[in-house]
């Protein structure tokens, strides 16, 4: 897992740019089978995502989505865009955000009826304590957006085949009928939530504007520009998640870094125990070893040779180690010229080098050691 990346998929050209929007330099990234996505920074030093255009409807959102976890490793996967109302307390222009998705196409066809056979997926306990948390704190709104506040929603979204937009028709009976607590419609959320699912469950939050009522207005909400805004304030909802996100993960990451693995070493009869241990965090003495000062300077040309060897045997890739590398270079100033922020710009590193575990053990070690040093 990539700790300080974040996925963002949208499903139409509107939606990708009002991501893309929060973007400093997006650079394009092709996926071999022919996916281009972008990847940049949210606010210069804000977390990295990594943006795709799915298109419309559940299988192609699907396997973009399973194309980009595998290609990204992301920390989480974040699917932003617009959405039909379906309750009138739904203005247009709010944001709703999936507690759990149902796809309610799913059924069976039997001689009294059409029998639901609904599927669903929940949002991951943290993730959805982490959404709330943020509706709460409204530290998501845009100050520099104009209009009305929106309002945050945190309930169903349904995700099927078609677009609704009639209040009447069987379809509308249909969803109001068996999926009565769905606050919104849409068409992709379910493939998304199917591919993250199937990945060992990757956090994975949909975020939907609202741009239509789904009752048959839809062409008049269009043509007064309800997508843009409301594309606009998903995609503010999505950032300020996605960073809070990749904080939660860097930070659980720290948190087990420096609790470490404990070994106990029984011996019986007239067997003897050494030391045994995994992965040591800072310095280790045994018997009357003095405790030997660290060289922070030496610490990190080593981290940096670490990095580089990674690169060069495919367990970073040109993004990261390109973003590793920069971190190491500030790293290296700081530590040579005694300025603060070392143990921020360190931390930073620890973000992208997380999966390679020599270069996180050793990283580790060199936080611990400016810690006690400060």
């Amino acid at each position: 897992m990539t700790s300080d990346l974040v996925v963002i998929l949208t499903a139409l050209n509107l939606e990708y740019e009002a991501i893309r929007g929060k973007l400093d330099n997006p650079q394009v990234h092709w996926h071999p089978a022919g996916t281009r996505f972008e990847t940049g920074r949210l606010g210069g030093d804000g977390c990295r995502v990594a943006l795709g255009l799915v298109g419309k409807g559940n299988h192609p959102a699907a396997v973009l989505a399973e194309r980009a976890i595998a290609e990204f490793s992301p920390a989480a996967l974040l699917f932003a865009g617009v959405a039909g109302g379906l309750w009138p307390s739904i203005k247009l222009g709010d944001v709703v955000v999936a507690s759990q998705v149902y796809a309610y196409h799913g059924g069976t066809s039997e001689d009294d009826g059409l029998k639901a056979r609904p599927r669903s997926w929940e949002i991951p306990h943290r993730a959805g304590q982490i959404a709330q948390h943020l509706i709460r704190s409204e530290e998501w709104l845009d100050p520099s957006a104009g209009g009305d506040r929106p309002t945050v929603h945190f309930g169903p979204i349904a995700a099927g085949e078609v677009v609704q937009d009639s209040s009447v028709s069987e379809h509308a009976r249909w969803v109001r009928e068996h999926y009565n607590d769905a606050l919104a419609i849409e068409m992709e959320a379910a493939g998304v939530a199917q591919a993250a699912h199937l990945n060992e469950a990757l956090p994975v939050v949909v975020i939907r504007g609202i741009s239509d009522r789904a009752d048959g207005t839809k062409s008049s909400t269009d043509g007064q520009s309800w997508q843009p805004r409301a594309a606009a304030n998903a995609a503010s909802f999505a950032a300020a998640l996605a960073r809070q996100l990749v904080t939660d993960s860097t930070a659980g990451q720290e948190r087990n870094s420096e609790m470490g693995p404990s070994f106990r070493n029984i011996a019986t009869g007239n067997a003897r125990v050494g030391v045994q241990a995994g992965q040591i965090f800072g310095g280790a003495h045994v018997g009357d070893r003095a405790d030997q000062p660290v060289d922070i300077v030496a610490a990190i040309a080593e981290l940096r040779r670490l990095v580089r060897a990674a690169h060069q045997d495919g367990r970073l890739d040109d993004d990261t180690y390109k973003a590793a590398e920069a971190e190491l270079d500030d790293a290296t100033d700081r530590a040579s010229s005694g300025r603060g922020g070392l143990l921020v710009t360190l931390k930073r590193l620890s973000g992208l080098v997380a999966d390679v575990a020599e270069v996180a053990a050793r990283l580790s070690a060199v936080i611990v050691a400016v810690r006690d040093l400060s």
